[in-house]
This record gives C-alpha cells, structure tokens and sequence, in this order.
C-alpha cells in the first residue's frame, strides 16, 4: 500500500514535449559537429576540433536521453513489473561518464598541443565558435525547464551548456590568436573546457550511481524514520529497513515492524495509512511497504544485511 500521484495524460504531453525538444537539439548539434570538424582541419584549431568532439558527444548523449524519455513511457508488465522506470537514471549515468571521458581525451591533446603549438587560421574559429554558442544556446533554453527536475535531462542540458561555454571560449581564444598571435591560447582553452566538464559531470554522475546502486537518498535520515514510526502506541520496534530510489518520482520503503500486541488486520491497516501519511508528508516517501511481525523471531537490527 502506498501513495500515487500520477496524473497520466499530463505525463504523456509533457514527454512528448521533451522528446521534441531533444529532436530538435540533436539535428542542430549534429549541424555544429559537422561544421566544426570541417573548420577545425583546415584552420589547424584544436580547441575547435574538441568542441567538435563534445559536440559529438552532445549528440550521442541527446539520442540516448531520447531513447530514455520514450522507454520511461512504457507500461510494467509481468516480466518487467518496474517498467523502464529506470532508463533516465541509465541515461544520466552514461552521459554524465561520457562529460568525463571526453575531459580526459582533450586534457591529453591540450598538454600535446602545448609541447608543439601549432598556427591556427582564426577566422574560421571565430565563425563556427559563433554559430556554436547560437545554435547551443537555443538548445539550452528549449532543455533547461526540464531539466530543473529530471536527471536525464539535466544530463542532456549539462552537456549542451558546457558546449555553449566551450564555444564562447573559443570565440574569445579565435579573437586572441587573431589581433594578438597568442596561439598558445587555443591549447589553454582546451585544457579549461575539460576541467569544468569534470566539474559539472563529477556530481551528476555521483547521483545517478547513487541510485542505480540503490543507496538512501541524501536527504533522508533513517534513525529519524525509525524514530518515527516507533512514536505510534502499537508499534514496538522497526527493523530490517530499506530506503531506496526507483526514479526521480519514487522513493520506497520497505521495513518490518514488531507490535506490542497480536492486532486485526483491519487494525494494522489503520496503522499503515498513518505510518503512509508521516513517511510521505514529512520524508517524502512516496511508496511503502510494512511486513507486520509479533513474537516473531528474527534480527531486530534496524539494518540487516540480506
């Protein structure tokens, strides 16, 4: 027994929504890889050619948000009575992995760039860095309401907010080579790209394996749970507590709970609509599941290891 709020067709017009605006953020990013690897070869620019990589990235990572926002669509059924609940969380972890893998990769081609710089036709930079930060910064915008409280989506937006940063780092290393002859610029962007990637990815990615793990979610205090429950009069002693996140709507419980008396189901259930009412309004637990026990012999440890 727990507590639901699903308003169903507003969830389905809401997912459309986000999978449009995914459609559209991957056509215009793969626009941007495109015109920045042809730019980054023939003006010689690294710092334009690993944009054009996290851009690359930015595809792969927007295909694979889509196919998540259409898998969570789908329906339990008996042999995946979960759903795809959890393919957004899948979603974030792997594109968030990929923000720091693509750091790493432009870290080595920065530090070998600064051994041997390299003269760079800054014209180009300083036009595709523009239609960069234009055609990113749009993709941005249509990403960033949903990304507030989605993980999937903030994965998805993270990589097209730092790409949009990346390309007005560009633009002012293009403006820099171009009056100044500073070509030494181009490999320190590069190197400054990668390391707020690995800024930005490093918690995103700590969140999702947290829940992909099936950790306690940060805000939530066990002993404060248990104490709570063990204030009702019937109950005796809570044990064998499991606190999990399935996704970023559901938080469940499980526990087993020992009563001072041999009560009546239909007394247990008015004890269990309480204990639903203080776990969901106070913890924000939004599904339980209570095994009531009496006399019953079994580890009475609040966490027990199965």
């Amino acid at each position: 027994m727990g507590h639901h709020h699903a308003h169903s067709n507003h969830h389905h017009s809401h997912a459309d929504l986000k999978g449009r605006n995914l459609v559209i953020s991957i056509f215009l990013n793969l626009l941007i890889t495109v015109s920045q690897v042809v730019g980054g070869i023939i003006s010689g620019s690294l710092s334009l050619l690993s944009d054009a990589l996290h851009n690359f990235s930015d595809v792969l990572s927007l295909i694979i948000s889509y196919i998540a926002t259409i898998l969570s669509r789908k329906e339990a059924s008996a042999n995946k009575t979960f759903g795809y609940k959890r393919a957004e969380i899948i979603a974030a972890f792997v594109n968030s992995s990929t923000l720091i893998i693509v750091a790493i990769i432009l870290i080595k081609e920065a530090i070998e760039r600064f051994l041997a710089p390299e003269e760079i036709e800054s014209d180009l930079v300083i036009w595709l860095s523009l239609l960069g930060i234009v055609a990113n910064g749009f993709s941005v915008l249509l990403l960033k309401k949903d990304s507030e409280s989605n993980m999937n989506m903030k994965s998805a937006y993270l990589h097209l907010l730092t790409d949009m940063m990346a390309s007005v780092a560009v633009l002012i290393g293009g403006l820099l080579m171009k009056y100044f002859q500073w070509f030494w610029v181009d490999p320190l962007l590069t190197l400054a790209i990668a390391l707020y990637l690995i800024y930005m990815g490093w918690a995103l990615l700590r969140d999702s394996t947290r829940v992909l793990m099936l950790f306690t979610p940060g805000s939530i205090e066990v002993r404060d749970i248990v104490d709570a429950i063990k204030k009702i009069k019937a109950v005796k002693n809570v044990h064998h507590v499991h606190i999990w996140q399935l996704n970023e709507d559901e938080v469940h419980l499980e526990a087993h709970i020992d009563f001072v008396n041999d009560i009546k189901l239909s007394e247990f259930d008015i004890i269990l609509e309480e204990i639903e009412e203080e776990l969901y309004h106070h913890h924000g637990i939004n599904h339980v599941n209570i095994q009531p026990e009496f006399g019953k012999c079994d580890s009475k440890q609040i966490i027990v290891q199965d």
